[in-house]
Protein backbone atom coordinates (compact mmCIF):
# COMPACT_ATOMS: atom_id res chain seq x y z
CA UNK A 1 0.00 0.00 0.00
CA UNK A 2 3.27 2.50 0.11
CA UNK A 3 2.94 2.95 -3.62
CA UNK A 4 -0.53 3.64 -3.50
CA UNK A 5 -0.01 6.35 -0.79
CA UNK A 6 2.96 7.39 -2.62
CA UNK A 7 1.06 7.69 -6.05
CA UNK A 8 -1.71 9.68 -4.04
CA UNK A 9 0.45 11.83 -2.78
CA UNK A 10 2.26 12.83 -6.05
CA UNK A 11 -1.07 12.82 -8.16
CA UNK A 12 -3.10 14.94 -5.38
CA UNK A 13 -0.17 17.51 -4.13
CA UNK A 14 -1.59 20.62 -2.54
CA UNK A 15 -4.70 18.68 -1.60
CA UNK A 16 -5.79 19.57 1.54
CA UNK A 17 -7.18 16.28 3.22
CA UNK A 18 -8.66 15.78 6.72
CA UNK A 19 -8.86 12.69 8.35
CA UNK A 20 -11.06 13.21 11.41
CA UNK A 21 -11.64 10.39 14.30
CA UNK A 22 -13.70 11.04 17.06
CA UNK A 23 -13.01 9.37 19.90
CA UNK A 24 -14.03 8.78 23.84
CA UNK A 25 -11.49 6.53 25.70
CA UNK A 26 -9.51 5.10 23.23
CA UNK A 27 -6.15 5.20 25.05
CA UNK A 28 -5.69 1.78 23.45
CA UNK A 29 -5.83 2.10 19.84
CA UNK A 30 -5.79 5.87 19.10
CA UNK A 31 -2.13 5.89 18.48
CA UNK A 32 -1.82 3.13 15.85
CA UNK A 33 -4.68 4.60 14.24
CA UNK A 34 -3.46 8.08 13.84
CA UNK A 35 0.26 6.38 12.40
CA UNK A 36 -2.00 4.14 10.38
CA UNK A 37 -3.83 7.11 8.93
CA UNK A 38 -0.32 9.45 8.50
CA UNK A 39 1.33 6.50 6.72
CA UNK A 40 -1.78 5.90 4.00
CA UNK A 41 -2.36 9.55 3.99
CA UNK A 42 0.99 11.60 3.85
CA UNK A 43 0.21 15.43 4.18
CA UNK A 44 -2.90 14.76 5.61
CA UNK A 45 -3.94 16.30 9.22
CA UNK A 46 -5.08 14.18 11.54
CA UNK A 47 -7.73 15.58 13.87
CA UNK A 48 -8.95 13.74 17.12
CA UNK A 49 -12.01 15.36 18.83
CA UNK A 50 -11.56 13.78 22.68
CA UNK A 51 -15.32 13.47 23.86
CA UNK A 52 -14.90 13.76 27.57
CA UNK A 53 -12.61 10.68 27.50
CA UNK A 54 -11.38 9.30 31.14
CA UNK A 55 -7.99 7.64 30.14
CA UNK A 56 -5.38 9.16 28.41
CA UNK A 57 -6.24 9.45 25.16
CA UNK A 58 -5.61 13.30 24.64
CA UNK A 59 -2.07 12.27 25.57
CA UNK A 60 -1.65 9.32 23.45
CA UNK A 61 -3.16 11.03 20.37
CA UNK A 62 -0.65 14.25 21.31
CA UNK A 63 2.41 11.92 21.11
CA UNK A 64 1.27 10.19 17.77
CA UNK A 65 1.34 12.82 16.22
CA UNK A 66 -1.99 13.96 15.68
CA UNK A 67 -3.78 17.59 15.97
CA UNK A 68 -6.08 17.73 19.58
CA UNK A 69 -9.04 19.27 20.40
CA UNK A 70 -12.03 18.55 22.24
CA UNK A 71 -15.73 18.48 22.12
CA UNK A 72 -17.90 18.43 25.86
CA UNK A 73 -21.32 17.53 24.74
CA UNK A 74 -21.34 14.10 24.87
CA UNK A 75 -22.33 12.06 21.52
CA UNK A 76 -20.99 11.36 18.25
CA UNK A 77 -23.36 13.27 16.90
CA UNK A 78 -22.28 16.65 18.53
CA UNK A 79 -18.62 15.28 17.88
CA UNK A 80 -19.30 15.32 13.87
CA UNK A 81 -21.15 18.59 14.34
CA UNK A 82 -18.26 20.86 16.22
CA UNK A 83 -15.84 18.63 13.46
CA UNK A 84 -17.60 20.06 10.33
CA UNK A 85 -17.85 23.35 11.76
CA UNK A 86 -14.10 23.73 12.47
CA UNK A 87 -12.25 21.97 10.31
CA UNK A 88 -11.11 24.02 6.65
CA UNK A 89 -10.55 21.10 4.03
CA UNK A 90 -10.76 19.89 0.57
CA UNK A 91 -11.65 16.26 0.94
CA UNK A 92 -12.44 14.57 5.15
CA UNK A 93 -11.71 11.29 5.86
CA UNK A 94 -14.47 10.06 8.77
CA UNK A 95 -13.14 7.65 10.59
CA UNK A 96 -13.24 5.70 14.18
CA UNK A 97 -10.32 5.86 16.24
CA UNK A 98 -10.62 2.38 17.41
CA UNK A 99 -8.38 0.25 14.62
CA UNK A 100 -11.70 -1.11 13.38
CA UNK A 101 -11.46 0.25 9.57
CA UNK A 102 -8.81 -0.01 7.34
CA UNK A 103 -6.71 2.95 6.49
CA UNK A 104 -5.00 1.90 3.71
CA UNK A 105 -8.29 1.87 1.80
CA UNK A 106 -8.57 6.00 2.43
CA UNK A 107 -5.84 6.71 -0.79
CA UNK A 108 -8.48 4.50 -2.88
CA UNK A 109 -12.05 6.06 -1.30
CA UNK A 110 -10.01 10.09 -2.11
CA UNK A 111 -9.36 8.85 -5.95
CA UNK A 112 -12.86 7.59 -6.33
CA UNK A 113 -14.28 10.74 -4.94
CA UNK A 114 -12.51 12.95 -7.03
CA UNK A 115 -12.50 10.78 -10.11
CA UNK A 116 -16.28 10.97 -10.11
CA UNK A 117 -16.41 13.85 -8.57
CA UNK A 118 -18.58 12.77 -5.80
CA UNK A 119 -19.78 13.90 -2.57
CA UNK A 120 -19.90 10.95 -0.56
CA UNK A 121 -17.86 7.10 -1.19
CA UNK A 122 -18.93 4.95 1.84
CA UNK A 123 -16.55 2.60 3.26
CA UNK A 124 -19.03 -0.57 3.93
CA UNK A 125 -17.48 -3.06 5.92
CA UNK A 126 -16.67 -6.62 5.75
CA UNK A 127 -15.18 -8.29 7.95
CA UNK A 128 -14.01 -12.12 8.14
CA UNK A 129 -14.01 -12.01 11.84
CA UNK A 130 -16.88 -12.27 13.87
CA UNK A 131 -16.43 -10.28 17.19
CA UNK A 132 -15.30 -7.65 14.92
CA UNK A 133 -19.05 -7.64 13.59
CA UNK A 134 -21.08 -9.19 16.00
CA UNK A 135 -23.65 -10.74 15.00
CA UNK A 136 -26.46 -8.82 16.05
CA UNK A 137 -25.18 -5.49 14.77
CA UNK A 138 -25.02 -7.67 11.13
CA UNK A 139 -29.21 -8.40 11.63
CA UNK A 140 -29.93 -4.45 12.67
CA UNK A 141 -27.87 -3.00 9.60
CA UNK A 142 -29.78 -5.09 6.84
CA UNK A 143 -32.92 -4.33 8.32
CA UNK A 144 -32.25 -0.97 9.13
CA UNK A 145 -30.75 -0.73 5.22
CA UNK A 146 -33.81 -2.69 4.01
CA UNK A 147 -36.17 -0.49 6.11
CA UNK A 148 -34.35 3.00 4.25
CA UNK A 149 -34.70 1.86 0.88
CA UNK A 150 -38.49 0.86 1.21
CA UNK A 151 -38.93 4.46 2.85
CA UNK A 152 -36.63 6.58 0.60
CA UNK A 153 -36.43 4.15 -2.81
CA UNK A 154 -32.38 3.16 -2.69
CA UNK A 155 -29.93 2.93 -0.04
CA UNK A 156 -26.49 1.61 0.58
CA UNK A 157 -25.16 -1.49 1.47
CA UNK A 158 -24.07 -0.52 4.87
CA UNK A 159 -25.61 3.04 6.32
CA UNK A 160 -24.14 2.26 9.73
CA UNK A 161 -20.87 2.66 8.61
CA UNK A 162 -18.28 4.93 10.15
CA UNK A 163 -15.66 5.21 7.39
CA UNK A 164 -17.14 7.66 5.31
CA UNK A 165 -14.92 10.40 2.59
CA UNK A 166 -16.85 13.55 1.81
CA UNK A 167 -16.66 16.57 -0.47
CA UNK A 168 -16.43 19.63 1.06
CA UNK A 169 -19.53 20.72 -0.95
CA UNK A 170 -21.27 18.21 1.70
CA UNK A 171 -19.11 19.09 5.14
CA UNK A 172 -20.33 22.76 4.74
CA UNK A 173 -23.93 22.13 3.74
CA UNK A 174 -25.10 19.26 6.24
CA UNK A 175 -27.12 20.21 9.16
CA UNK A 176 -25.78 17.72 11.73
CA UNK A 177 -29.23 17.37 13.76
CA UNK A 178 -27.92 13.85 15.29
CA UNK A 179 -26.57 13.99 18.89
CA UNK A 180 -25.07 10.09 19.17
CA UNK A 181 -24.59 7.08 16.86
CA UNK A 182 -27.46 7.55 14.44
CA UNK A 183 -25.56 10.56 12.98
CA UNK A 184 -24.51 7.75 10.14
CA UNK A 185 -27.85 7.33 9.54
CA UNK A 186 -28.59 11.10 9.05
CA UNK A 187 -25.39 11.28 6.70
CA UNK A 188 -26.73 8.06 4.14
CA UNK A 189 -30.41 9.72 4.28
CA UNK A 190 -28.87 13.59 3.52
CA UNK A 191 -27.17 11.93 0.59
CA UNK A 192 -30.19 10.01 -0.59
CA UNK A 193 -33.05 12.71 -0.15
CA UNK A 194 -30.64 15.56 -1.80
CA UNK A 195 -29.74 12.72 -4.85
CA UNK A 196 -26.02 13.50 -3.99
CA UNK A 197 -23.87 11.31 -6.34
CA UNK A 198 -22.04 8.90 -3.68
CA UNK A 199 -20.67 5.61 -4.32
CA UNK A 200 -19.30 2.82 -1.93
CA UNK A 201 -16.38 0.23 -1.75
CA UNK A 202 -16.21 -2.43 0.25
CA UNK A 203 -13.48 -1.82 2.92
CA UNK A 204 -12.19 -5.00 5.94
CA UNK A 205 -12.73 -4.09 9.06
CA UNK A 206 -11.02 -5.63 11.69
CA UNK A 207 -11.90 -6.36 15.94
CA UNK A 208 -10.85 -4.13 18.26
CA UNK A 209 -7.26 -4.36 20.09
CA UNK A 210 -7.00 -5.91 23.06
CA UNK A 211 -7.99 -3.79 25.58
CA UNK A 212 -10.45 -1.93 24.04
CA UNK A 213 -13.91 -1.83 24.49
CA UNK A 214 -17.17 -0.99 22.39
CA UNK A 215 -19.14 2.18 23.26
CA UNK A 216 -22.43 0.56 20.93
CA UNK A 217 -25.54 -0.97 22.48
CA UNK A 218 -27.01 -3.50 19.90
CA UNK A 219 -30.81 -2.57 21.61
CA UNK A 220 -30.34 1.13 22.71
CA UNK A 221 -28.65 2.24 19.75
CA UNK A 222 -30.57 0.33 17.18
CA UNK A 223 -33.53 1.83 18.81
CA UNK A 224 -32.54 5.36 18.45
CA UNK A 225 -31.20 4.62 15.10
CA UNK A 226 -34.88 3.79 13.91
CA UNK A 227 -36.34 6.22 15.53
CA UNK A 228 -34.67 8.60 13.34
CA UNK A 229 -35.49 6.99 10.01
CA UNK A 230 -39.04 7.23 11.50
CA UNK A 231 -37.98 10.63 12.51
CA UNK A 232 -36.65 11.56 8.92
CA UNK A 233 -39.60 9.97 7.03
CA UNK A 234 -42.17 11.83 8.68
CA UNK A 235 -39.97 15.27 7.91
CA UNK A 236 -39.22 14.49 4.43
CA UNK A 237 -42.21 12.17 3.07
CA UNK A 238 -44.86 14.06 5.50
CA UNK A 239 -47.71 13.37 2.11
CA UNK A 240 -46.52 9.53 2.76
CA UNK A 241 -46.73 9.14 6.73
CA UNK A 242 -49.58 11.54 7.48
CA UNK A 243 -51.58 10.17 4.18
CA UNK A 244 -50.83 6.60 5.82
CA UNK A 245 -52.43 7.36 8.92
CA UNK A 246 -55.47 8.99 7.59
CA UNK A 247 -56.02 5.59 5.20
CA UNK A 248 -56.13 3.85 8.27
CA UNK A 249 -58.55 5.81 9.93
CA UNK A 250 -60.39 6.06 6.86
CA UNK A 251 -60.22 2.05 6.86
CA UNK A 252 -61.17 1.46 10.51
CA UNK A 253 -64.06 4.68 9.95
CA UNK A 254 -65.47 2.42 6.99
CA UNK A 255 -65.39 -1.40 8.81
CA UNK A 256 -67.26 0.53 11.65
CA UNK A 257 -69.49 2.21 9.76
CA UNK A 258 -70.83 -0.90 7.24
CA UNK A 259 -72.94 -2.93 10.32
CA UNK A 260 -74.52 0.93 11.22
CA UNK A 261 -75.37 1.08 7.76
CA UNK A 262 -76.69 -2.67 7.01
CA UNK A 263 -79.17 -1.57 10.58
CA UNK A 264 -79.94 1.56 9.34
CA UNK A 265 -81.27 -0.05 5.50
CA UNK A 266 -83.32 -2.74 7.33
CA UNK A 267 -85.19 -0.31 10.48
CA UNK A 268 -84.12 3.02 9.42
CA UNK A 269 -82.90 3.97 12.82
CA UNK A 270 -79.07 4.29 13.72
CA UNK A 271 -79.46 2.24 17.33
CA UNK A 272 -75.61 2.43 18.17
CA UNK A 273 -74.71 6.36 18.26
CA UNK A 274 -71.58 6.34 20.50
CA UNK A 275 -70.07 3.79 17.00
CA UNK A 276 -71.53 6.60 14.76
CA UNK A 277 -70.10 9.10 16.91
CA UNK A 278 -66.82 7.15 16.46
CA UNK A 279 -67.16 6.58 12.67
CA UNK A 280 -67.52 10.72 12.21
CA UNK A 281 -64.71 11.25 14.46
CA UNK A 282 -62.34 9.03 13.08
CA UNK A 283 -63.72 10.74 9.42
CA UNK A 284 -62.71 14.03 10.40
CA UNK A 285 -59.33 13.03 11.86
CA UNK A 286 -58.53 11.27 8.90
CA UNK A 287 -59.48 14.04 6.66
CA UNK A 288 -57.29 16.32 8.72
CA UNK A 289 -54.62 14.16 8.26
CA UNK A 290 -54.52 14.05 5.02
CA UNK A 291 -54.59 17.42 4.84
CA UNK A 292 -51.75 17.85 7.04
CA UNK A 293 -49.23 15.51 4.92
CA UNK A 294 -50.39 17.81 1.61
CA UNK A 295 -49.24 21.24 3.96
CA UNK A 296 -46.19 19.95 4.85
CA UNK A 297 -44.91 18.38 1.77
CA UNK A 298 -45.27 21.83 0.33
CA UNK A 299 -43.25 23.19 3.31
CA UNK A 300 -40.77 20.17 2.27
CA UNK A 301 -40.23 21.04 -0.65
CA UNK A 302 -39.81 24.70 -0.62
CA UNK A 303 -37.15 23.58 2.77
CA UNK A 304 -35.24 21.06 -0.17
CA UNK A 305 -35.04 23.48 -2.47
CA UNK A 306 -33.41 25.77 -0.05
CA UNK A 307 -30.65 23.15 1.28
CA UNK A 308 -29.99 22.35 -2.41
CA UNK A 309 -29.06 25.53 -3.50
CA UNK A 310 -26.76 25.82 0.01
CA UNK A 311 -25.18 23.00 -1.39
CA UNK A 312 -24.77 24.15 -4.83
CA UNK A 313 -23.22 27.63 -3.54
CA UNK A 314 -20.10 24.97 -2.03
CA UNK A 315 -17.69 25.05 -5.32
CA UNK A 316 -16.65 21.65 -6.02
CA UNK A 317 -13.23 20.69 -5.96
CA UNK A 318 -11.64 19.79 -8.89
CA UNK A 319 -9.47 16.56 -9.01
Amino acid sequence: MASVASRFQDRFAGLRVAVLLPCYNEEVAIARTVEAFRSSLPGATVYVYDNNSRDRTIEVAQAAGAVVRSERMQGKGNVVRRMFADIEADVYVLSDGDLTYDADAAPALIERLLDEQLDMVVGARKSEVELAYRRGHRLGNRMLTGMLARLFGRSFSDILSGYRVFSRRFVKSFPVLSAGFEIETEISIHALELRMPVAEIVTAYAARPEGSTSKLSTYRDGWRILRTIVTLFRIERPILFFGGIAGALALLAVLLAIPLGVTYWHTGQVPRLPTAVLVTGLSIVATLSFFTGLILDTVVRGRREVRRLAYLAVPIVQG
